[in-house]
């Protein structure tokens, strides 16, 4: 692919958010393998990262977000003029109308290529937003502009795909992946040992553990294991057993594979259905099975009784996940038909040439 440049407008410093890491970084080797030239510009510098979802701060985050803009001129002055294509990742700025959006399109009559995985035209609520600061100054309105103004959009999954065919023909579903060659690349040995049930996600996320948290409390009165979660804040539980690990680039995989079950509750909403099912993606791409709520696309990549089990309630939570933790075998199986398919639908060596041909 020669004389291809690409721009990437993101929201984050790079290798600090699951989002960005698997949607845009992840695709840099092979974005040099095919000889892509290309720049990421963070609106948010690390400092403003490190403090973003803290209570108070408010000026250091408020300087944090000016300085985001000032950058975010500078590089629609300077740098978009130099690019063939700007590949924007969920939007421009986190706050404010989609001025640089309109500046790329209409003044430099750029190709944007917008990609989103979440439902960020929906408005926020307490749900769906841990920090009011900035909540209270999102713009979810422009996410129908920006997909009229671009080139191509990229969804992570049908729904967020549809939604963006009201106002663009050239729509691309794209999963987020893993890379089972570089990154996910072990499997889950499941031997005879003290079963880790285990959930795995920024703190965000973090309130759909009341979900199961009555049903762990139960279940640990009736069999032997341990519960684990991998985040990046660590939670309150009343469980007689389990363990937090912060979360790191570094030993994401090594960790993940503590887990003999991964769960994903979640609250079947219009947000849910915009989410990409990313944590089930990191189990099954390992060999463990998923337990998870009917939610989304949990119903595409789980198949109920095949690689894991959805659940619809209380009872099929405790069925389901007792069920896996007493039998290896049946976790072993499950296990190797989650991978197979983490291979060959939601890897990034399944994605790849998809990812490339979008700066065509």
């Amino acid at each position: 692919m020669p004389n291809k440049k690409v721009l990437f407008i993101v929201p984050y410093p790079v290798r600090v958010a699951p989002s960005q890491r698997f949607r845009v970084e992840l695709y840099e080797p092979y974005m040099q393998e095919a000889g892509i030239e290309y720049k990421i510009a963070p609106f948010m510098d690390a400092k403003t990262w490190r403090i973003l979802y803290t209570k108070g701060s408010v000026l250091q985050k408020s300087a944090g977000i000016l300085g985001g803009f000032f950058k975010r001129i500078k590089t629609a002055v300077f740098d978009v003029p130099k690019y063939n294509y700007i590949f924007i990742h969920r939007e421009a700025s986190p706050v404010g109308p989609p001025i640089f959006e309109w500046i790329i399109a209409k003044i430099w009559r750029k190709k944007i290529i917008y990609d989103y995985d979440d439902a960020i035209w929906l408005p926020n609520d307490s749900t769906t937003v841990a920090n009011k600061f900035a909540g209270i100054f999102k713009a979810t309105w422009k996410v129908k502009y920006i997909c009229k103004w671009s080139y191509k959009v990229v969804g992570g999954n049908d729904y967020l795909c549809n939604y963006a065919r009201q106002y663009n023909n050239g729509v691309v579903r794209i999963p987020t992946c893993v890379d089972m060659q570089r990154g996910h690349n072990a499997k889950k040995d499941h031997d005879e040992h003290k079963v880790v049930v285990g959930w795995t996600g920024s703190h965000t996320t973090m309130f759909y553990l009341d979900i199961i948290k009555d049903v762990l409390k139960e279940l640990q009165q009736e069999v032997d294991f341990t519960f684990l979660v991998i985040s990046n804040k660590k939670p309150e539980l009343d469980l007689k057993d389990w363990l937090f690990i912060k979360w790191t680039e570094a030993t994401e995989v090594e960790d993940l594979l503590k887990m003999d079950i991964g769960v994903m509750p979640m609250l079947e909403n219009k947000w849910s259905e915009g989410k990409c099912g990313f944590k089930l993606i990191q189990y099954l791409s390992l060999g463990i099975p998923g337990v998870a709520s009917p939610a989304g696309v949990n119903k595409i990549i789980i198949e109920h009784g095949v690689n894991g089990y959805l659940c619809s309630n209380t009872e099929d939570w405790k069925c389901y996940l007792k069920k896996l933790i007493q039998d290896t075998q049946l976790r072993k199986q499950m296990g190797k038909e989650g991978y197979n398919k983490m291979l060959a639908e939601y890897s990034i060596q399944s994605q790849k040439e998809q990812f490339l041909n979008l700066f065509s």
